[in-house]
């Protein structure tokens, strides 16, 4: 049974750091491109970045482009976000995905 659980969310101050993780099983983990995705109260799902199944792939919404940074470990599997510089707009519920399998999604709020 594929399961994908996210973790690492969490309140943060406006500038500061968090890196999410998020563990794969059930899946040929290292076969998948993975992606976080994110969602704001009251707003529409937004992408926010994509690995591809070796890494040595990565793509960023503009949003948070210079600022997030995705990896992957497929020893592990398990796709990071370490996301740098954060904005209270980035406050949102975090998860990711393969497309087909989906987490439980993680929470980040930013706020002073």
């Amino acid at each position: 049974q594929a399961q994908l659980v996210e973790s690492g969310g969490g309140l943060v101050q406006p500038g500061g750091s968090l890196r999410l993780s998020c563990v794969a099983s059930g899946i040929p983990f290292s076969t998948y491109i993975m992606n976080w995705v994110r969602q704001a109260p009251g707003k529409e799902l937004e992408w926010v970045s994509s690995i591809s199944p070796s890494g040595g792939i990565t793509n960023y919404a503009d949003s948070v482009k210079g600022r997030f940074t995705i990896s992957r470990d497929n020893t592990k599997n398990t796709v990071y976000l370490q996301m740098n510089s954060l904005k209270p707009e980035d406050t949102a519920e975090y998860s990711c995905t393969t497309g087909d399998h989906w987490g439980q999604g993680t929470q980040v709020t930013v706020s002073s």
